[in-house]
């Protein structure tokens, strides 16, 4: 896209503004992919690094390779994203509701802002064993520690997103006798959508994050768990397996999220 700006002395200069391909950023994004995991393949053959403590890349896609096929993966990654899917349900909805609530009535903000504050300096690795102490060993502690991530980040992004609303937006709503319904659906949330989107990319992680954290604290099934089995025995190559198969996990949901985003915020114009 070509655009001219005048310069003080009135001459004109073309300035080129584009975005780059769809195609050379994935090609990039492969090559880094593929030149890390060389090096590392490479430094591990030559003895740079120590396979006892790095593993080597070939022995960890072997070893998933191995986990899809004998199954031994399936009920485990699905308990660890039942949890991390409900956990990130439950304070994505828990997270947007508060936050409209305290933009909206300027009073209960401001009772309530220390408290949240302090609770979200809580650090959530220690509160993991109360959890489980509280709802044990199950589902219900994992869930709990990743709406406990999730909560804070959505509420602080919802919270703004309602309060950078554009004044004469709202102002020009109720000239038009919009109600407080219609405010809320038709200015208010598509407003702040783009910032609860932008809360949700980090959210997903932190949901997956929680639910692992709480499996390699306490518990009988899930990826955590077989972390935490596979550090006991030494085995880094299957806590690598169990790392990066997570982070693939976040990956794929995050792509999801982002086709839905572009979906609702189609209306948006694309710079």
């Amino acid at each position: 896209m070509r655009m001219s700006r005048l310069i003080d002395d009135g001459t004109s200069v073309a300035v080129t503004s584009a975005k780059p391909r769809l195609s050379l950023v994935t090609a990039l994004q492969i090559l880094v992919f593929v030149v890390l995991v060389a090096a590392w393949q490479l430094g591990a053959a030559l003895g740079w690094i120590d396979p006892f403590f790095f593993s080597r890349p070939s022995d960890i896609a072997a070893k998933i390779g191995e986990w899809l096929v004998t199954g031994y993966l399936w009920p485990h990654l699905a308990v660890t994203l039942t949890e991390a899917l409900l956990a990130f349900v439950i304070g994505t909805v828990s997270g947007v509701a508060c936050g409209l609530a305290f933009a909206r009535i300027e009073l209960l903000a401001a009772v309530f802002d220390p408290y949240i504050r302090i609770l979200n300096a809580l650090p959530r690795v220690i509160l993991a064993p109360i959890l489980i102490l509280w709802f044990g060993l199950g589902m219900a502690s994992k869930v709990a520690l990743g709406v406990t991530l999730v909560f804070f980040i959505v509420f602080f992004n919802t919270f703004q997103g309602i309060r950078e609303v554009d004044p004469v937006v709202r102002n020009n709503a109720r000239m038009l006798q919009a109600s407080d319904r219609q405010l809320l659906r038709h200015v208010y949330l598509p407003s702040a959508m783009a910032w609860i989107f932008s809360s949700l990319h980090t959210s997903i992680g932190f949901a997956l994050v929680g639910a692992v954290v709480g499996e390699y604290i306490g518990a009988a099934r899930g990826i955590g768990y077989v972390v935490a089995q596979a550090q006991g025995v030494f085995d880094t190559t299957s806590v690598f397996a169990g790392l990066i198969l997570t982070s693939a996990v976040v990956l794929v949901i995050d792509l999801g999220i982002h086709r839905l985003e572009r979906h609702l915020l189609r209306w948006r114009p694309r710079i």
